[in-house]
Parts: C-alpha cells; structure tokens; sequence
C-alpha cells in the first residue's frame, strides 16, 4: 500500500511538475506544490466512509440471549455480537454471573474489569484484562464515564458478570475516537472489588 501511495505522489508531482513548466509562472509554483500534499491527505480521508459506511442493522429487536459471552468468570471473555437482528431500545442489562459480594450502589468504589465491543462492525474495542489491571471507578452513580455504566453497574456485586448493551444516548451520540456516533456499544464488566 506504501508503494502504490509512493507511487500516486510521484505521479502527482510529475503531472504538477509538468503544468508549472508548461503553463504557469514562477509566482503560481508555490500553489502548485501546495496542491501535492492535499492530494495524498485525501487519501485517508477516502477510507474513514468505509466505517462510517457500514450497513445499518436491520430485522427484529435481538433477543438479550443472542449476545454470547463466552469464558469464565474471573478470565477475560469474548463477545459475539448477534446479526440478524437491531439492538433494542433502552439500556439492557443482565446478569450473567450473581457475584456473592458486597454491592454496587450510588456512591461506591469499584474495581472492575471489562471488554467494549460494537454493535454495527462486531469488533472488539478494548478491553481492560489487557492492561493486565482493573480499571477503579469512585462514585458510581455519578462517575465521569458514560450513562450507560453510571446506570447499569448499579446493583452488580462483588465476584459477578454484567452485560450491558448500551444504546447510543447513553455512550456516545456523537461518537468517541474512532467509535461512530449512533453506536450501541456492548460491554461486558466483572466486579473485582466493590468497596462502599
């Protein structure tokens, strides 16, 4: 792919190369070479709407079952996102291990794990187990992350596995990085330590 980008720069500043000698004046060189760099900038742009472009769900509201969480409890699990199917409406949340510890409410302090996967290209976007540390969130309820946790780790004890599927109103509208707005993500969260 770096060859053929060189090769489209070569060819760029050659055809750019030949207009200035041919018809334009040593004050229009400048715009010229200006042009070169805009037209191997385009290029990345090119490839941002495949993303964007992808197709939107469609089919009947997926059942809270057809999201597969595979791994246990403790261990870093896979998401399978269903197809076939769009998300439902509102926040789901599931329980798909009961932890046997204390629980989360507003105000608590919590170590958690979790994986983020989105709904439209099925790709998992990260994942704390990765860093190899749980991510600590201080007053759940009314945390600096999105709606989508503040609202569905309520009630998650210490030792258990939730699935949230959060909608876009709840994570985020207009998108985040490379997460495109109208997303509904899917998290999955294990509660390692639930203090308060």
């Amino acid at each position: 792919m770096r060859t053929v980008g060189r090769t489209a720069l070569a060819l760029v500043s050659l055809l750019s190369a030949g207009l200035a000698l041919t018809a334009c004046t040593a004050s229009d060189r400048p715009s010229t070479l200006t042009n070169t760099p805009s037209a191997t900038a385009a290029q990345p742009e090119a490839q941002q709407p495949t993303e964007a472009d992808l197709p939107e769900p469609s089919g009947p509201p997926c059942e809270v079952a057809q999201y597969q969480v595979t791994g246990a409890a403790g261990e870093k699990p896979t998401i399978t996102v269903p197809t076939g199917c769009t998300p439902q409406d509102g926040l789901v949340v599931e329980d798909l291990t009961e932890g046997t510890g204390p629980e989360i409410k507003p105000g608590s302090t919590a170590q958690l794990h979790y994986v983020l996967a989105t709904f439209r290209d099925q790709r998992t976007r990260e994942a704390s187990w990765d860093g190899g540390e749980p991510f600590e969130l201080e007053n759940i309820g009314q945390a600096s992350v999105i709606k989508g946790w503040n609202e569905g780790l309520i009630g998650l004890k210490e030792g258990g596995r939730r699935l949230l599927v959060v909608p876009s109103d709840k994570g985020y509208p207009n998108g985040q990085g490379d997460i495109q707005p109208g997303e509904t993500l899917i998290f999955v969260v294990d509660a390692v330590k639930v203090q308060g």
